[in-house]
């Protein structure tokens, strides 16, 4: 599924977004401003707006609203990715170079906080109160989940219970607040709001287990073969957690020394066939497939549009995409 065909609903939508987005991002202060500048350049797949002006139009129809919404979740999660760069000290992002690759740590930090502060006021200035509630709670739950993972992987010790909660909580969430912005940029019926919530928080669930496979199964973008970043991190994911709970714990405990002392190319081929042979990787794809099932089960209420219709092929994308 491409998301080109995917867009067409919203084609000029998103033109005019494009325009929302670099204007809600200016500075007086000519330093900030060429900063803005180069991150604005960086597109990516424009994946939250996309969700926020599709939902939008599903529910009723774009309206200047809905284009502070998108420009509002894309600022939001630009500014975390930038700080995840400083944190993870990535010298790239988007196949550029980060803001802390080129200006330093400090300049990244503080450029980050600029823009969540761009985001609260064009929803304030604006009188968005409902976008900042939504988006308040979404910061909230990144940002513990966040926290918690961390703590998880130092750890590495988790469970299927609480790693499902972490990534519905870290991923989900911004991809539920999207749908939700969209909706309540156009509408106020509480059945709606709701139907596109779950879609949301599901279509993330997919999103999240998705990126988990391609550490096993690898990235078309990349080589085509196992990346094992998840690995190399110390994260546990889904088809290792599910794996551990099958296999005999002598071979886990192995497979988790393997993890904990630094995994080598040789040793992810390893873990990739442990996770292959207690069925983790099975069992993450059919756990993707119930989400994928229940966010098309959650907008089944809204009317038939092309627009809706892009909603039910995004959730093919997710669940094909190789990179």
């Amino acid at each position: 599924m491409d998301l080109q065909e995917i867009t067409r609903p919203i084609h000029e939508e998103l033109e005019t977004f494009e325009s929302y987005f670099r204007d809600a991002m200016r500075s007086k202060v000519a330093f900030v401003d060429m900063i803005a500048r180069y991150i604005v350049k960086r597109k990516g797949k424009k994946i939250r707006p996309t969700l926020v002006l599709l939902t939008a139009k599903a529910c009723g129809g774009v309206n200047e609203s809905s284009y502070r919404g998108a420009a509002l979740v894309e600022i939001l999660h630009t500014a975390t990715l930038i700080h995840d760069d400083v944190v993870d000290d990535a010298d790239t992002r988007r196949g550029f170079a980060s803001i802390n690759a080129i200006w330093k740590n400090k300049i990244a930090v503080l450029m980050g906080d600029y823009m969540l502060a761009k985001g609260l006021l064009l929803s304030l200035d604006n009188n968005d109160f409902q976008f900042l509630k939504i988006i308040s709670d979404a910061v909230r739950r990144m940002s513990e989940a966040e926290i918690l993972q961390i703590k998880k992987s130092r750890d590495l010790d988790i469970d299927e219970k609480t790693y499902l909660q972490i990534i519905s909580d870290k991923t989900a969430s911004l991809l539920s607040t999207c749908c939700q912005i969209g909706a309540a940029s156009v509408t106020d019926d509480q059945e709606t709001l709701q139907c596109v919530k779950d879609f949301g928080e599901n279509i993330g669930m997919v999103f999240q287990l998705r990126d988990d496979l391609l550490d096993y199964i690898g990235r078309k973008s990349i080589t085509g073969k196992p990346t094992g970043l998840d690995m190399k991190e110390k994260k546990l994911t889904l088809p290792l957690i599910h794996s551990f709970s099958k296999a005999p714990r002598s071979q886990s405990k192995s497979i988790l020394r393997i993890i904990k002392d630094g995994a080598s190319k040789k040793n992810l081929m390893e873990i990739v066939e442990f996770a292959n042979e207690f069925g983790g990787i099975d069992y993450t794809t059919s756990k993707a497939q119930q989400y994928a099932s229940s966010a098309l089960e959650a907008i089944e209420p809204l009317p038939y549009s092309p627009a809706k219709e892009s909603l039910t092929q995004f959730v093919d994308y997710v669940m094909e995409r190789s990179k």
